[in-house]
């Protein structure tokens, strides 16, 4: 049989990018070839470059599928790269909404232009996906064609992602998102100042890197916690799992979200789930029953929800053992990749008719 090619486009060193095409070589034998904007958004005079490119993209990848001739091209984002996807002229594309509208931020001046050629490229694309069922009520609201939807995680590792027992006598948390704005670690860090106020013992380890970073190692400072906050910084994805494993409680307090895998990583690892709530999250963790739910930047809940999570130790240890069964039922990612690949061999299969 035919090795079949595809063209992903989208960032390449992303790892929901790397989980999607890994497992596409692994469960489908397809040859993956990428594409990405080479411009940083680093700066506003680079910023106008990445646009300037955005703008010539189109004439580039027509010229990669002319000489590489890939049998479908795959994309991240509906707003960016699956609009390209759509002026490619493949005849089969996938592409991938990745938040849960993808017209972020909602309010900005690109919000209506966005809208538009969201729209353009479910028009165009063969299959959607949606990497759970926080995205498909946006795409239900705008009238796409629920049929070419597919409602699947990508899912994670489970062979490296496994449980461990924490029976520490304090709190050991662990944050695993990037060291950006909308992830409000400053919240994070206030709350577990009145955990320090209050003498309540515990750890904090702040995995990652960002443009926040020396903000808030500052912040650690000002409350008077730096000596049980680690920084880790960036970090090989393989460390990930121990770090997991010698924690107890997974913090995440984003302002938006689509499908965390950061969220499925730690039920994995056996740790107990404080998450914002918000949608995205809303689809995994019910409140005081296999997590916790905290109103975005309410850190006295935060503080509250924490103590009370710690202090019920009976319905913690009910609720991950609950957490690993759900992510092995619908996030393992030998199966669920397993099923995305034949997808694809199945679109290739009808076009070929």
């Amino acid at each position: 049989m035919k090795k079949r090619k595809i063209l992903f486009l989208g960032e390449s060193y992303r790892a929901d990018a790397i989980t999607w095409m890994k497992g596409l070589k692994e469960f489908g034998d397809f040859e993956i070839i990428t594409w990405e904007l080479k411009t940083p958004n680093n700066s506003k005079l680079n910023r106008f470059k990445r646009i300037a490119e955005y703008l010539f993209s189109p004439i580039t990848i027509r010229k990669i599928i002319r000489q590489e001739k890939p049998d479908m091209v795959i994309a991240e984002r509906t707003t960016s790269y699956g609009f390209l996807a759509a002026l490619s002229g493949s005849e089969t594309i996938a592409i991938a909404q990745q938040g849960r509208t993808d017209l972020w931020p909602e309010g900005s001046v690109l919000y209506p232009f966005k809208k538009i050629i969201q729209k353009y490229a479910f028009k165009k694309a063969d299959l959607i996906h949606a990497w759970g069922p926080v995205m498909t009520i946006s795409m239900r609201e705008i009238g796409v064609d629920m049929n070419k939807v597919m409602v699947l995680p990508k899912g994670i590792d489970l062979s490296l992602f496994t449980p461990s027992t924490n029976n520490s006598g304090k709190i050991e948390a662990i944050v695993t998102r990037s060291l950006q704005p909308e992830y409000r670690h400053d919240s994070i860090l206030k709350a577990f100042g009145i955990l320090n106020q209050k003498g309540i013992d515990f750890s904090l380890t702040i995995v990652g890197d960002g443009t926040r970073l020396q903000h808030l190692k500052d912040l650690a400072t000002a409350l008077q916690i730096e000596n049980k906050v680690i920084f880790t910084g960036r970090i090989p994805n393989t460390e990930l799992p121990k770090l997991l494993q010698q924690s107890n409680i997974y913090i995440s307090m984003p302002i938006t979200e689509g499908v965390s895998a950061s969220l499925f990583e730690a039920m994995a690892c056996n740790c107990y789930p404080v998450v914002s709530d918000i949608p995205g999250n809303q689809s995994w963790i019910t409140h005081r029953k296999n997590g916790e739910l905290i109103e975005i930047d309410n850190i006295k809940m935060l503080a509250e929800e924490l103590i009370w999570s710690f202090e019920n130790a009976e319905s913690r240890n009910q609720a991950i053992l609950q957490n690993r069964k759900f992510v092995e039922e619908n996030a393992n990612y030998d199966i669920n990749m397993k099923v995305i690949a034949d997808k694809y061999h199945d679109l290739l299969s009808i076009r070929d008719i």
